[in-house]
């Protein structure tokens, strides 16, 4: 059971007669062994007493235990029960180490860590109770340090309702009755320096609940951890350099609502299965770039024991999962992707945590991290907990996990996962399930000012970071600043746009003239948040079929379809989102073990070609989107877009302008009827000498029909004329010469 050490000298010289010391309160000596004592420092290690020193050591299983100090060994008296103690004739505690021996072990000689001062300051646990402590990571968790000239760990953790707390670990065979650790008083925090404990030890805290239960938990701010099922936590300490401080110096030039933005959105473990972060690096960054997208948004990568998750069943939210590596190889991802100019998002899931009993839930043997009311704490969806937010420790824990990712780990922006699910008191709850707030409504007001606190922070501490909402309902202004009361996020999920479109392209043509305003509703409310348009991994799984599947028709119709919808979405006010395998229509619905079907891709697949148009459409998509500003700079702005046909159910065409800061537009006009559609004239009233097709889905390198208009159309009387292609979306532009 030796403590991992920094090798120190031979102890040697004469020894003391060691007289035996004040024996301990029955009432204390049993606390302290039981792991159920506040102060176990006021018992063990070095105190005057009179006559002398007295030394008291906790060392279970060893056969003998010493004082070493000045070169001399001076060997203490079992007490029983692992404690060994003795008085020295010394006038004040001197420098000194313990050499323990364990059965036919030769002895050890190791600090103590009884001997030293809190390694927490003050201000840290000010600023823990007053629930402000924006570098969380950096007071609580497995702190490797240099203490009182000492190198070791700080372990630290919040657990204001435990009547003891002890490390164990594999330092100890994880048995943790050695390392019994103090009470900071109201704080909550218990905090022990353990010396020559240092990077990569895995360690848990051993808890002993005011019910006498014995709890045995991961690091609730463990910065690595166990790959599943393994569910400890590891020390760690970063030693990557990073190389992009050209892309954060940059990041936040533009606006993100006035710049371009276009995501594709990943879960890293299937999007080449078998591939850790390292290897990702080397083909992720590529197949963005090439694919122009903006940005990508990994689901969450934080530490979730159970992979079916997907990440949102978080049980580590300082620690990446390790099934794909360790903290520093996903920081190297990371980098890769910013020096290829692509930024990060990261899926981030404050909004409830599983029941595991080695994790948060009933953490100090009490509701800590949940509430208390059981009404309130079950999330009645996903069978978890939800967090207290109205709890100052648990708020500050999220806040300061969201600065984590930002400033340890240079991400670009926080998708909030189920925002809904946290504004609403009544989420999913029937009548008698919830309690009103103290104004009589459903509105969770604690979870309203943590986002607010939230994004205020991350905006203040992260410049060029966005927080993007995914949250379904009207709760109004959610992208609206904190100081104009709103919750503060850069973007929210258009939820609406989402469902309603899908409904309306998975209609047969003949049908869709029923559902017109479908496609034109999300017109009515496009201004009222900073909007993107998601088309993510929750539409694509759990029988929803992929994106290209919810088309009606055959296979090419289906194809058309599919083309002509991203382009829609391209060209609608608001930023886009795409998730992984839709980029190239691929027909089956996403697998988390399984991932893409890459295969479609493969160039000797000659029947498959129409997979790889599909995939160039995107690109060029993207392409044409990124050096288009009338695309992007006024997605927020109404003066920005205009309808030219928003009524023409029964062809089921819509047309419509968009324009850049100086007036410059790009029309867009979708025909969403298996027809070819000539001389349709469309009233544009612009003042263009004439206008080219720019983009047509309908290409033949895209798989299409080639159907297509390749000289400049001249307006007539203000009226330009065009051949649509069949289930199609064409762009163009004014012709220059």
């Amino acid at each position: 059971m030796a403590l991992r050490e920094t090798s120190l000298p031979e102890p040697s010289g004469p020894q003391t007669a060691v007289r035996a010391a004040p024996a301990l309160d029955p009432g204390e000596r049993g606390r302290l062994l039981a792991g159920a004592h506040h102060d176990p420092h006021a018992m063990l290690g070095a105190r005057a007493v009179p006559g002398g020193i007295a030394f008291r050591a906790l060392r279970p299983f060893a056969r003998s235990v010493s004082v070493v100090t000045g070169g001399a060994r001076h060997p203490l008296v079992s007490e029983g029960d692992g404690l060994f103690s003795g008085v020295l004739p010394f006038e004040e505690i001197p420098e000194y180490t313990l050499a323990v021996a364990y059965g036919d072990d030769p002895e050890q000689e190791t600090h103590d860590p009884y001997r030293f001062l809190p390694a927490l300051g003050d201000v840290d646990l000010h600023l823990i109770r007053e629930g402000r402590h924006e570098q969380l990571w950096k007071a609580l968790g497995a702190e490797p340090m240099d203490h009182q000239g000492v190198t070791g760990t700080r372990f630290t953790v919040w657990a204001p309702n435990a009547r003891g707390v002890r490390v164990t670990g594999d330092f100890t065979c994880w048995d943790g009755t050695a390392f019994p650790m103090r009470s900071l008083g109201a704080s909550g925090v218990w905090e022990l320096f353990l010396p020559g404990v240092g990077e990569g030890a895995r360690y848990k805290f051993e808890i002993t609940s005011r019910h006498g239960e014995r709890l045995l938990k991961a690091d609730p701010m463990a910065r690595r951890a166990e790959a599943a099922p393994d569910t400890a936590s590891i020390v760690h300490v970063s030693r990557y350099e990073w190389a992009d401080e050209e892309w954060l110096a940059h990041r936040g030039d533009l606006p993100v609502h006035e710049a371009p933005f276009s995501v594709y959105e990943v879960h890293l473990p299937s999007w080449r299965p078998g591939l850790n972060y390292r290897q990702l690096a080397e083909e992720l960054p590529a197949y963005v770039k090439d694919l122009g997208f903006t940005h990508v948004e990994f689901m969450p990568v934080a530490h979730h024991p159970f992979s079916g998750s997907w990440g949102y069943q978080v049980t580590g939210f300082y620690a990446p999962t390790a099934r794909l590596g360790s903290p520093d190889d996903l920081k190297f991802l990371i980098d890769s992707l910013h020096r290829a100019g692509i930024g990060v998002i990261l899926d981030w899931v404050p909004a409830h945590f599983p029941k595991d009993d080695w994790a948060l839930a009933r953490f100090d043997g009490e509701p800590l991290y949940e509430p208390g009311d059981s009404r309130r704490a079950e999330h009645p969806d996903w069978g978890t907990l939800e967090f207290d937010f109205g709890r100052t420790e648990v708020r500050n824990f999220l806040v300061a996990n969201a600065v984590y990712w930002c400033e340890e780990f240079h991400i670009d922006g926080l998708r909030v996962d189920a925002v809904a699910s946290m504004l609403y008191l009544d989420y999913s709850r029937d009548s008698g399930q919830w309690t009103p707030n103290v104004f009589g409504g459903n509105e969770d007001l604690d979870a309203k000012a943590f986002l607010q606190e939230m994004n205020a922070t991350v905006y203040r501490r992260a410049p060029g970071v966005v927080t993007i909402a995914e949250e379904s309902t009207a709760w109004d202004g959610v992208t609206r600043p904190t100081d104009s009361g709103g919750l503060g996020f850069g973007l929210k999920w258009n939820m609406g746009w989402m469902h309603d479109s899908l409904e309306y392209v998975q209609h047969e043509p003949v049908h869709r003239k029923y559902h017109h305003n479908e496609m034109t509703f999300s017109m009515v409310y496009a201004y009222s948040e900073n909007y993107i348009l998601p088309i993510s991994h929750d539409e694509v799984v759990h029988g929803k079929r992929a994106l290209v599947s919810k088309m009606p028709g055959d296979w090419w119709q289906q194809r058309a379809d599919h083309r002509a919808y991203l382009a829609f979405m391209w060209a609608h006010p608001g930023k886009q989102l795409l998730f992984m395998g839709q980029e190239f229509a691929q027909g089956g619905e996403w697998s988390e073990p399984h991932g893409p079907d890459w295969w479609l891709l493969d160039p000797g697949y000659g029947a498959h070609a129409d997979h790889r148009g599909v995939r160039d459409l995107v690109r060029d998509l993207n392409a044409v989107y990124r050096d288009t500003p009338a695309l992007w700079q006024r997605d927020t702005d109404p003066g920005g877009f205009r309808w030219v046909v928003g009524d023409a159910a029964e062809d089921n065409v819509f047309a419509f302008l968009r324009f850049d800061a100086a007036g410059s537009p790009l029309l867009a006009v979708s025909n969403f009827s298996p027809v070819v559609r000539h001389g349709y004239r469309l009233a544009l009233h612009e003042d263009a000498v004439a206008w080219v097709e720019v983009l047509n889905t309908d290409a033949a390198r895209y798989g299409g029909g080639d159907v297509a208009g390749t000289d400049p159309v001249k307006p007539e009387d203000g009226h330009i004329s065009l051949t649509l292609p069949p289930l199609a979306t064409v762009w163009l532009r004014p012709y220059t010469v």
